[in-house]
């Protein structure tokens, strides 16, 4: 209802609507859309395994995902599926808006709020092992090597930092005054070089590498 009353003005769409993770593949692979906005807990078939099913199928839909707090297992889960980010379910209108829109464009949407509480809690699993059906990272995120820093070049540690506080590709380059294609090439790069699938892989290494900490200030 919120989408279909903003969308026209905001350049969106509501194409459809699935009541579990089942239909909404197969509305996905007969409707096309640029982004699926996926609930985690439905019947039948879950966010998750719904999310999973879409990236697998080559579809050229993003999944944007609704989380609250108490899913942090599910919300990790979603993200492995292949998830392009997630928000929580008491986002304001406007910024649910941004983020459909930063997906679309190929970004990923991580908010600072959310960063923080995920790494807290990335903190207090990754020194021990997995619980049943946790996915851990790769063990270059969980000890980080001095050396994979060091390949990095000082704008690409700038980049690194603000992909670490949660900020979108568009968010950093108006902080580093780049462009967005550049701020997206300096990403890809970063991943090569630290061995890392995505954003949110980068995200958990820079924590745990000691380049940000929990504590630091998100930047305005």
């Amino acid at each position: 209802m919120l989408l279909e009353s903003v969308g026209p003005d905001e350049g969106l769409e509501v194409v459809g609507e699935a009541g579990d993770g089942a239909t909404a593949v197969r509305m996905v692979a007969a409707l096309q859309p640029d982004v699926v906005l996926m609930d985690v807990r439905m019947p039948r078939v879950d966010g998750i395994e719904a999310t999973r099913r879409i990236v697998e199928s080559g579809a050229a839909a993003r999944v944007l995902v609704l989380t609250t707090f108490d899913l942090d297992d599910l919300a990790f889960a979603a993200l492995r599926a292949g998830a392009s980010g997630f928000l929580l379910k008491d986002v304001q209108p406007d910024e649910l808006v941004r983020a459909l829109h930063a997906v679309a464009a190929g970004d990923a949407v991580l908010t600072p709020r959310l960063t923080r509480h995920l790494l807290h809690l990335a903190e207090e699993r990754l020194p021990g092992g997995p619980a049943a059906g946790d996915v851990q990272p790769p063990e270059e995120v969980v000890r980080p090597e001095v050396a994979q820093l060091e390949q990095l070049t000082p704008r690409e540690r700038d980049v690194l930092v603000e992909v670490a506080r949660g900020l979108s590709n568009a968010e950093i380059a108006r902080r580093l005054v780049l462009s967005e294609p550049t701020v997206k090439g300096h990403v890809g790069r970063l991943l090569a070089k630290l061995g890392l699938r995505d954003r949110v892989q980068v995200v958990v290494w820079a924590y745990r590498a000691g380049v940000v900490t929990p504590d630091d200030p998100t930047p305005s």
